[in-house]
């Protein structure tokens, strides 16, 4: 099969850690029969530079004519630091979620067996976690009315949702808990706001066409309370934008390392994957970034294209860097690893998945020219 794939590579670290999922999907390409063809295009502070705007035309057309889109990732010091900048990166990302309909932002945290002594929490809380966040991404606060008094003294931000935005992304949250755990927690504000009061009503309704899976609630500081406390009693999390976005975050922490973490931003056409991590700037062009959230990335596009032994060999080869300790030094301080060579290692173990995998040519690893021997 032939696939479009549109790159967006975007700012700081974007670039050198989507190279690396590049490197995942050409191997599954070469190792099952399937051609990825990719086109890039600019987002972002790259992409106000050169153009002047975050999200050009050109960019929104490459992404829909595409058959999915990889992101790497958005932000620059000189517009994050200037509070008077009317053009700003994560302009791009908002507009890009809103003309594609990416409104389902999907966020898997998952605690890996042989890195649960990198978080900063306890062994014995995070073991067993495997969770899901479903993050409603097009509505809420972050699209609503924005007022500004004339003296600059009031601001105001409208959280609004309708019915079919809530009804949407709750039917995929039950579906993906029918696979899972057969668990839904609807992260919700409901003693406070009345948006969170239409939240409640709407998934309680969809819930009855689920009877297989449970449905229950957390108020969200509860919930954030709750992720740090007990995490894998979670399965599958809804919630809407802003607790969304703030949850999964938190998330990230458990896994010891934020490069751990994946993404899908989904609607009913074209599908966005992205590392949750920012652009990272500092570590721009110095080879240490995490590439593993951004291959893992890759795996939930292969999956989403219908491609779900490939996703499950990516997956597996993600495993299998991360338990023979070939990762970069945000997992083990003393790593002789970089973003390139984990993508090579990764890359090479794709093409390789059957084969014993008991010694390591660790010399060519670090030469850029990963081998299994």
């Amino acid at each position: 099969m032939k696939y479009t794939i549109a790159l967006l590579a975007g700012d700081g670290i974007g670039p050198e850690v989507v190279n690396q999922a590049v490197k995942a999907l050409q191997a599954v390409g070469d190792t099952f029969g399937h051609e990825f063809e990719f086109e890039e295009a600019v987002v972002g502070a790259i992409a106000i530079d050169q153009t002047g705007d975050p999200l050009p035309e050109a960019t929104l057309d490459v992404c829909k004519r595409s058959n999915a889109v990889l992101f790497g990732a958005i932000g620059d010091p000189k517009y994050d630091n200037n509070p008077d900048a009317k053009v700003r990166p994560e302009q791009g990302l908002l507009k890009l979620r809103k003309e594609l309909g990416l409104f389902t932002n999907i966020r898997p945290v998952k605690a890996y067996e042989t890195l649960l002594d990198k978080s900063p929490l306890k062994k014995d809380i995070i073991e067993g976690t495997d969770m899901v966040i479903y993050r409603e991404l097009t509505g809420g606060i972050y699209f609503g009315e924005k007022k500004l008094s004339e003296d600059g003294t009031v601001a105001s931000d409208l959280c609004e949702y309708s019915e079919a935005e809530i009804e949407r992304i709750a039917h995929l949250a039950f579906k993906a808990a029918r696979t899972r755990k057969k668990k839904v927690t609807l992260v919700d504000k409901a003693n406070v706001l009345e948006s969170s009061r239409l939240w409640r009503r709407v998934v309680t309704t969809i819930a009855k066409s689920y009877e297989d899976v449970a449905l229950d609630f957390l108020f969200v500081d509860n919930a954030a309370m709750q992720m740090i406390l007990n995490p894998s009693q979670f399965d599958v999390i809804l919630t809407e934008n802003m607790f969304g976005d703030i949850i999964s975050d938190e998330g990230s922490v458990i896994g010891g390392s934020i490069g751990l973490l994946a993404s899908a931003s989904v609607g009913n056409d074209v599908a966005m994957f992205e590392p949750i991590h920012g652009s990272f700037p500092q570590g721009a062009g110095k080879d240490i970034a995490n590439p593993i959230a951004s291959v893992l990335s890759a795996a939930m596009l292969l999956a989403h294209l219908g491609l779900h032994e490939e996703a499950a060999t990516v997956n597996k080869a993600v495993e299998r860097a991360i338990e023979k300790q070939i990762v970069t030094s945000d997992l083990n301080k003393n790593s002789e690893y970089g973003t390139n060579s984990v993508g090579d290692y990764i890359a090479n173990t794709i093409a390789n998945i059957d084969e014993e995998t008991t010694r390591i040519n660790h010399e060519n690893i670090n030469f850029g020219r990963s081998t299994i021997i």
